[in-house]
């Protein structure tokens, strides 16, 4: 199993901290926040890993990371996004690195208080499909809701003005390579970027998506205010 970190885009929401460096390379306590997911994987027993960045900083995880040995990996690979097409155009990257392989992908501004090594076991013994992870907050309008019946989730709405629940979708997404067919035929979205809930929805009506609830606190980090509460 392979995996895949997430770390492009231009930081936009925190300028001007990102102005000098990559927003996956500022401070959470007393690490640099691309840390928290690369061990994510490591600790999920993931050792070959890509990560996807992009932007004028892109060398700057060179500098840090260099080949991902300080980690306990095989290798650590790189790939460069240009402009800021969305996630799934992010994940289009890291196909031939996968090769036919599943793939857990996470995104580089995601901290996680527990383990995710568990779900990724149940993923290993999936026969097919996909799994996610969610978690319940107060302001599920700021991210990818899913909606829940029986047991599963039937669909999935990328930041709804009426969400459905207060489950939203974890930046940790795991996929065997029918993800690779379903990002070929993925139309940019009305912001103009190819969106992961796509992906996602693709495997809902294939009724091959999975999920678990993410136990204790998870938080994004790409506001200041999110920031701060990762600290």
């Amino acid at each position: 199993m392979k995996g895949v970190v997430l770390a492009g885009g231009l930081g936009t929401r925190l300028y001007p901290l990102t102005k000098i460096t990559n927003k996956h390379l500022l401070p959470i306590y007393d690490q640099p926040m691309i840390y928290y997911p690369i061990r994510q994987l490591v600790d999920a027993g993931i050792r070959e890993i890509m990560l996807v960045t992009g932007g004028s900083f892109a060398g700057h995880f060179l500098n840090l990371l260099e080949n991902g040995g300080g980690f306990g990996l095989r290798r650590l690979h790189y790939a460069f996004q240009r402009g800021e097409g969305g996630i799934a155009d992010a994940l289009k990257l890291a196909e031939d690195f996968v090769d036919n392989d599943r793939c857990v992908v996470i995104l580089g501004d995601n901290i996680f208080e527990h383990s995710i090594a568990p779900a990724v076991e149940k993923f290993r013994q999936q026969t097919e499909g996909a799994r996610i992870l969610l978690k319940e907050v107060p302001d599920p309008q700021r991210f990818g809701v899913a909606e829940l019946h029986e047991g599963r989730v039937v669909s999935i709405e990328e930041k709804p003005a009426h969400p459905q629940s207060n489950y939203v979708v974890t930046g940790v997404y795991m996929y065997d390579a029918y993800v690779w067919e379903v990002v070929k035929t993925l139309k940019p979205s009305r912001r103009n970027e190819l969106e992961i809930t796509d992906v996602n929805n693709a495997y809902i009506a294939r009724g091959t998506l999975c999920y678990d609830i993410v136990e204790g606190w998870w938080t994004d980090a790409g506001t200041f205010e999110s920031l701060l509460r990762a600290n």
